[in-house]
C-alpha cells in the first residue's frame, strides 16, 4: 500500500533509508541550480542519481537521460525538478516504468497527480525538499 510520505517521518524516513537509485527529473547541468547542487549531495550520501534531462547530454561525465523510460535500472525515487504543471505527466512515466516513489520539491505540487501515484502503489511525497529530510531525518 501506497504512503503520502508528507504524513509519516517515519516512512518517509523508511523511503530514504532503503531506496538506492534516484532518478532527477530536471536535473540541471549548472552547478549553481539547487537541482544539480541536490543531485551532488544525494550522490555524497551514497545513492545512484540518474539526471533525467532532454536538452542536457551529459552532466559532470554522466549520461543524461531523456525521460525515466530510459533510465538503465529500476528506479526507487522520482525526485521532481520541474513546474507543477508538469508533474501529471512526470507521475504517468514514473508509473510506467515501475518507480517506487515520487518526491516534487518545495513549490511543486499536483494533488491529482499525487492521488494517481498513490492509487498506482507509489509512494508520495509533495513540496518538500529531498536534501532537507534526508538531514532533518538523520537517514
Amino acid at each position: 500500500m501506497a504512503t503520502n510520505l508528507n504524513t509519516s517521518d517515519n516512512q518517509m524516513r523508511d523511503v530514504l533509508a532503503q531506496a538506492r537509485t534516484i532518478a532527477v527529473v530536471g536535473h540541471s547541468d549548472n552547478p549553481g541550480r539547487t537541482s544539480y547542487q541536490i543531485a551532488r549531495y544525494l550522490r555524497n550520501a551514497g545513492y545512484t542519481v540518474y539526471p533525467v534531462n532532454p536538452t542536457v547530454r551529459e552532466i559532470d561525465g554522466q549520461p543524461s537521460y531523456a525521460s525515466l523510460a530510459d533510465v538503465p535500472e529500476p528506479i526507487d525515487i522520482v525526485n521532481v525538478f520541474r513546474r507543477s504543471e508538469y508533474v501529471a505527466d512526470v507521475v504517468d512515466e514514473a508509473i510506467d516504468v515501475g518507480a517506487k516513489a515520487i518526491w516534487t520539491q518545495l513549490g511543486v505540487v499536483d494533488n491529482a497527480a499525487g492521488q494517481r501515484a498513490l492509487e498506482a502503489g507509489i509512494d508520495v511525497a509533495m513540496n518538500r525538499c529531498i536534501k532537507v529530510e534526508h538531514a532533518r531525518l538523520g537517514v
